[in-house]
């Protein structure tokens, strides 16, 4: 994520804020901190007016004891908090897979990939030497997980049996989002400062060839319909649409009203993309049919990381100011249901479209980082 970059590698002066309820310091650039302490004053608010969910215990399995409703107008309820292992550092991209049960989660600050059986709820292992993981994405198919491991700028080619680095393969300059293209059975990675996508040959682990973009490569998301690869380009605010089996940019796409495009989800089934702008809070909604950007909604400031339900066609947004916005698809847009403060730093979310639980990895709950695991409050189980 292109945020990892401005909240940890900034160089210019920074300040540090300290939350109360025992959360851990923040380092946070000049432009936001006016913005993020906002933010947190009124989730303190929330969180003393509502239940919270008890500590975890020790023993890293899940804490049932406590079932609380998400904090503002969410329609979430809380189920368990799973403790993880790390520090209270930052985390970044998941990845689920749902036909084993095992969610894979980047946990930036720690230089660690962590693995959650989301079905017993607990930590079975972790893959560590990931300089600086940012994005992850496991590709069941291959029996394999792949990382990008900003800090060494590369991606590492993971075991999903044994959770070893069978390869690592040269990404460019911060690598960051990693998209799969099933056909050509290739791995493309955003890089984000050479602002070009890495092209990796899945079957012999080797760096095919880099495609340049012209901006700030945000995420990079995989079209299975139209067999093609979509990425966000900052700087441009366009969305470029990658031909992987010459592995050039076919096309260019205005995202009108985005101010730092960035995250991206697409919606093969119904044939549209969802693009997040991180510098004015916005959500664009583009149509992969006509080609053209045809709704802008406001969601949380400094949105990073979407997740899509696709049994409910439920769209999540989480920002780096904690606040997550809800939408249901409706006529080829986007109803809002619900926006809150969720959490502090909770800008990555996962889901499950089996079980519709809803994933986020926080970096400090009492001192200890845990997932914390929600399902809709509005809808049955």
């Amino acid at each position: 994520m292109k945020n990892s970059s401005q909240f940890c590698d900034t160089i210019f002066g920074t300040y540090t804020l300290t939350v109360a309820m025992g959360w851990a310091d923040l380092t946070i650039p000049r432009g936001k901190q006016l913005m993020l302490t906002v933010a947190f004053t009124l989730g303190v608010l929330l969180v003393a007016c509502s239940t919270s969910t008890t500590q975890a215990p020790a023993n890293a399995q899940a804490n049932h004891a406590t079932v609380t409703a998400a904090p503002g107008t969410l329609p979430l309820r809380v189920v368990a908090d799973v403790p993880l292992t790390g520090g209270t550092t930052r985390f970044d991209y998941q990845s689920l897979d749902s036909s084993n049960g095992r969610l894979y989660i980047a946990h930036l600050g720690s230089d660690l990939m962590t693995v959650v059986d989301v079905n017993k709820q607990a930590v079975v292992g972790d893959v560590k030497d990931l300089k600086r993981v940012h994005g992850v994405l496991a590709v069941p198919a291959l029996h394999r997980v792949y990382a990008s491991a900003t800090g060494a700028n590369e991606l590492a080619v993971i075991d999903d049996q044994s959770l070893s680095v069978i390869a690592r393969v040269p990404a460019g300059d911060y690598p960051d989002g990693i998209a799969y293209a099933a056909k050509a059975n290739k791995i493309y990675i955003s890089d984000l400062h050479g602002k070009s996508d890495t092209v990796v040959d899945a079957k012999t682990n080797q760096r095919l060839t880099t495609i340049a973009l012209g901006g700030g490569a945000g995420n990079s998301q995989y079209d299975s319909n139209s067999d093609r690869i979509f990425v966000t380009v900052d700087g441009r605010e366009q969305l470029a649409e990658i031909d992987p089996g010459s592995d050039q940019v076919v096309a260019r796409y205005d995202l009108t009203g985005c101010k730092g495009s960035h995250g991206l989800l697409i919606d093969s089934e119904r044939r549209l993309a969802f693009a997040a702008c991180e510098d004015n809070s916005k959500l664009v909604v583009f149509d992969l049919q006509s080609k053209q950007a045809t709704a802008i909604l406001s969601v949380g400031a400094d949105p990073d990381v979407l997740a899509f339900d696709t049994a409910l066609h439920r769209l999540y947004v989480s920002a780096e100011s904690g606040i997550v916005t809800i939408f249901d698809e409706q006529d080829r847009g986007l109803q809002k249901v619900g926006e809150g403060l969720f959490a502090p730093s909770a800008h990555s979310v996962a889901v499950d479209s089996n079980t519709h639980r809803v994933y986020f990895p926080l970096q400090n709950i009492n001192g200890k980082p845990v997932l914390r695991i929600a399902v809709p409050s509005d809808k049955s189980e």
